[in-house]
């Protein structure tokens, strides 16, 4: 029998998730019509969704869940481990949802509620734009670790991450004041609001005071693996061979483009300089050691629980907490 998705009976029914996420919580913004024809839909395909029991605490405690947007991400692997080793009430278990980074961790969100008792929801590795619609107007807490949720519509969103356009200019500007002329940048898409984004703003900044621009002939878009990071290494290189220094918006990234570079014949740092972000413990012992943003994980990690707890005993409003990260020059940076 196939279980069907919050995202199929929209389609079936003709109707925005949203609006079937309302008509699950009974909302009064959706006409009688709507409600009778979605409900229509979920009974002929068997889907129950279990929006009265959310609002019940459970008997046996609360769960939170996780959703990491990324199965082979090492840095939010370690921020995982981190969150699920944090001193916390006896009461709120915790589980883990791994996704792909491409898949949509609103819409699997929004299921993931519907279908069990969740308490709150803290996402890891999120891509802010306008798929978060989804869970406008929900009132379930939820807490983004590393992406600044400030500007959106999400009233119940808090967020604890580092000042990512600042950290990443200051990167950039590391590599320019040792002469490097020739900075390429691999990133990942440059659309809404996430961390990405703003990194790659970051160092548009630093190249801009210094009169220069980011050319689009040197932004890589990569997925944050090594195998893809070192294949996009190797296609962009061998084209663009006067490239002196890359900003890498990952150590994964980074680890993939040196082992390109070598592989090309390139000597890092002497032809190339790399520069990463993230901090993987795995970086002190690369040869050479990757330069890197060093991330604070176990205080986003502590920092993260902690609102969402407040969020929860205490009815807090959102808060957004901003870390402080660092630079360090390694020896993969002449």
């Amino acid at each position: 029998m196939k279980i069907y998705t919050i995202r199929d009976i929209a389609e079936m029914a003709g109707v925005s998730v949203t609006t079937v996420s309302r008509v699950l919580n009974d909302r009064p913004d959706v006409s009688q019509e709507t409600k009778e024809k979605v409900r229509r839909v979920m009974a002929r395909c068997h889907f129950v969704g279990n929006a009265n029991a959310r609002g019940l605490k459970q008997a046996e405690g609360e769960t939170v869940a996780l959703i990491i947007r990324g199965r082979k991400n090492a840095f939010l692997n370690a921020l995982t481990e981190a969150i699920l080793l944090c001193p916390r009430r006896e009461r709120i278990a915790m589980i883990t949802e791994y996704i792909d980074e491409q898949d949509d961790e609103f819409l699997h969100a929004l299921t993931l509620m519907n279908r069990r008792r969740i308490a709150g929801i803290i996402f890891l590795g999120s891509r802010i734009d306008e798929r978060c619609n989804v869970l406008k107007g929900e009132s379930i807490p939820m807490v983004f670790a590393t992406v600044n949720t400030a500007s959106t519509a999400m009233e119940r969103a808090a967020s604890v991450a580092m000042d990512n356009r600042a950290m990443a200019r200051k990167a950039v500007e590391a590599l320019l004041k040792r002469g490097h002329k020739h900075i390429a940048v691999f990133g990942g898409r440059r659309t809404g609001d996430d961390s990405l984004v703003l990194r790659a703003l970051g160092a548009e900044d630093a190249l801009r005071e210094q009169g220069m621009a980011l050319d689009e002939s040197r932004y890589v878009e990569t997925r944050f693996l090594l195998p893809d990071a070192y294949e996009a290494g190797l296609r962009f290189f061998e084209k663009n061979p006067g490239i002196d220094a890359v900003f890498c918006m990952s150590d994964t990234v980074a680890l993939g483009v040196m082992r390109a570079l070598a592989d090309l014949g390139k000597h890092v740092p002497r032809d190339v300089s790399v520069m990463g972000v993230d901090g993987l413990e795995i970086g002190q012992y690369t040869t050479p050691r990757l330069s890197t943003i060093v991330q604070p994980v176990e205080e986003i990690a502590k920092e993260s629980v902690a609102v969402l707890t407040d969020m929860l005993e205490n009815h807090a409003p959102a808060r957004h907490i901003t870390v402080e990260a660092k630079i360090e020059i390694r020896e993969s940076v002449r």
